[in-house]
């Protein structure tokens, strides 16, 4: 019997469910897309083979006996899984559901990536989406380990075209940020030069931004600042604007975050003497493994951000259901 039991199909299982929940042998052959005399021999097929009734015969219905009591309580908890893998499965293979693991620097997280998550949230909205920001040396390690789908970042200076697909992305330039009451602010046509004995905050060594300034000093024939405070955090930037002098050293995203309401922070950018260019990112995708059908759909989503198509996005009152 144990064995009969442990090989039971799934269509008996939903017949023995249906029955218990209806009452009705046609009811139940119904919901199960059988007709009656199928559902009639199914079921005594089944209590032929474990031996014992599993529905008690009355006129107005059938009532499960305490051997269907035990049965079609776990048909119903089997029957349940079975649908819901069959509906995780449809939504895993539509890009409805699943999860989609993207990294991105700054600049592209704010201008392609949360735009295109939002949107994929507007559709679809049982996607669960993990975004990391970070530097690009610490997402091409994610990458490396198989921590993301795909990224927007930098490539550096390893040749990378055998292990993924790189598609070109965004330029993005360099501004320097002070708050409304620094003593530079205001100026027009400021050089580098005579910001060098102000606090700067910037990030670490090796970092794109960081060099591109560091070549601007440079062509302005002197070195780097002393004074600097080395950090990739965006709100740790916000809160040194806040309470000093700091000269703060951003993408035209984060400037663009930081001024525009609702935030429209009280901080202004620096007009400096030459424009700050800084090397492009760009969408990295692993061709060693499958891209699920959500991670494509987001890919999709922020190929048409960068292209400046305009996207569906998520509303606050949608955001809240």
């Amino acid at each position: 019997m144990e064995t009969y039991l442990n090989s039971l199909r799934p269509v008996q299982l939903r017949l023995v469910a249906a029955v218990a929940l209806h009452g009705k042998l046609g009811l139940a052959a119904s919901a199960c897309n059988m007709t009656t005399p199928a559902a009639s021999r199914m079921l005594a097929e089944l209590e032929t083979q474990i031996g014992t009734e599993l529905f008690e015969r009355r006129p107005k219905g059938m009532l499960p006996t305490p051997a269907g009591i035990v049965l079609s309580r776990h048909a119903r908890k089997l029957v349940h899984d079975i649908d819901q893998m069959a509906q995780d499965f449809m939504s895993h293979q539509g890009g409805t559901a699943g999860t989609v693991r993207v990294g991105a620097v700054t600049g592209a997280a704010l201008a392609a990536v949360i735009p295109a998550i939002l949107a994929l949230k507007r559709d679809t909205p049982l996607v669960d989406v993990q975004m990391d920001v970070s530097t690009s040396s610490q997402l091409m390690r994610g990458l490396e380990r198989q921590a993301y789908d795909f990224t927007l970042s930098r490539v550096g200076p390893y040749d990378y075209a055998r292990d993924f697909d790189i598609h070109p992305a965004n330029n993005e330039s360099v501004f320097l940020m002070v708050r409304q009451g620094h003593p530079v602010a205001g100026r027009n046509g400021v050089a580098l030069r005579d910001l060098r004995n102000h606090m700067w905050t910037m990030q670490d060594k090796g970092a794109p931004i960081r060099h591109a300034l560091e070549i601007a000093f440079h062509e302005e024939g002197t070195d780097l600042p002393g004074n600097i405070i080395e950090t990739a955090s965006v709100v740790a930037i916000m809160s040194l604007l806040r309470d000093s002098d700091v000269i703060a050293v951003v993408t035209q995203e984060v400037a663009d975050l930081l001024l525009s309401p609702p935030y429209s922070a009280d901080l202004v950018l620096l007009k400096t003497t030459q424009p700050i260019s800084i090397e492009p990112y760009h969408i990295l995708c692993p061709t060693d493994r499958l891209m699920s059908p959500a991670a494509e759909r987001l890919l999709s989503l922020v190929k048409q951000q960068m292209r400046g198509e305009v996207l569906p996005m998520l509303s606050r009152r949608d955001a809240k259901k």
